[in-house]
C-alpha cells in the first residue's frame, strides 16, 4: 500500500535535504553504512528524529546494521523529485541571478538553465556559462513554448509580482523566489521563498542575545 506523502508535515521535509547532504559526504569519503545515532552526531538531530522522519517513507534501516549510506541517498533524492530533471529559468540578471547560474551543482541535480531574462538592454544577448540573458518581454512566450517548470525570481521588490504573474501566463510550475515580495499566486504554483534578509536578521538577533548572555 502506497503511503500519503501529502501529510507529511513541511518540518520533516525541510530536513530531507540536510540528510542527503551528509549521506553525500559520506559517500565521498567512501563510508556506505552508518547507524541513527552516528548521522544524528553528523546532523545535530536525535537519533530518534531521523528515525522518524524516514519512517514517514518507509524502513530504510536494518537493526544491527543501520542504513546503507548509498541507497538512503538515493531514496531521498527519488522522495525529494531529484530523479527527474526540471526545466528551469531566471529572471533578474544581477549578482545573484548570475551566482545561481554559476552554481553547477544545481545542473547536477537535475535543475537545467535553459534562459535568463532581464530589463536592461546592455545585458540582453549576453550569456553566461553559455545561458543566453533574454529580454524580460519574451518570458511569458519562452516558458510557455519550452514547457519551463521553475521560475527563479531575482528581481526587485517592485517587479516581482509582475514577474510572477508572467510566469503564472506561461503555466510555469514553481517559483524559486529571491525578491523580498510576498507573492501571490495560484494555489497550483508552488511557491518557495528565500528571504536573505531575515536570515541575516535572525543571526543579528542570535548574535545580539549572546552579547547579552556573557554581559550578565
Amino acid at each position: 500500500m502506497e503511503r500519503d506523502h501529502s501529510k507529511i508535515s513541511m518540518a520533516v521535509i525541510r530536513r530531507l535535504p540536510k540528510y542527503r547532504r551528509y549521506l553525500e559526504e559520506l559517500l565521498n569519503n567512501d563510508i556506505h553504512r552508518i547507524s541513527s545515532n552516528e548521522l544524528s552526531k553528523m546532523t545535530g538531530f536525535t537519533a530518534s528524529q531521523i528515525r522518524q522522519d524516514l519512517n514517514n517513507f518507509g524502513g530504510f534501516g536494518q537493526q544491527g546494521y543501520g542504513y546503507n549510506v548509498e541507497a538512503l541517498y538515493e531514496e531521498i533524492g527519488k522522495i525529494l523529485g531529484l530523479d527527474r530533471e526540471y526545466e528551469t529559468v531566471i529572471v533578474g540578471a544581477g549578482n545573484l541571478g548570475q551566482a545561481i547560474v554559476n552554481y553547477t551543482n544545481f545542473e547536477k541535480s537535475g535543475f537545467k538553465m535553459r534562459a535568463m531574462f532581464d530589463v536592461n538592454p546592455k545585458l540582453i544577448g549576453l550569456k553566461i556559462r553559455d545561458i543566453e540573458i533574454k529580454d524580460a518581454d519574451e518570458l511569458e512566450t519562452f516558458v510557455r513554448e519550452n514547457n519551463i517548470d521553475i521560475g527563479i525570481i531575482c528581481t526587485t521588490k517592485e517587479q516581482a509580482q509582475i514577474v510572477a504573474d508572467q510566469l503564472v501566463r506561461g503555466n510555469i510550475r514553481g517559483i524559486w523566489n529571491f525578491a523580498p515580495a510576498d507573492l501571490q499566486v495560484p494555489e497550483h504554483v508552488m511557491l518557495e521563498n528565500v528571504h536573505l534578509s531575515e536570515s541575516l536578521f535572525t543571526l543579528s538577533y542570535l548574535l545580539k542575545s549572546q552579547s547579552e548572555d556573557e554581559e550578565r
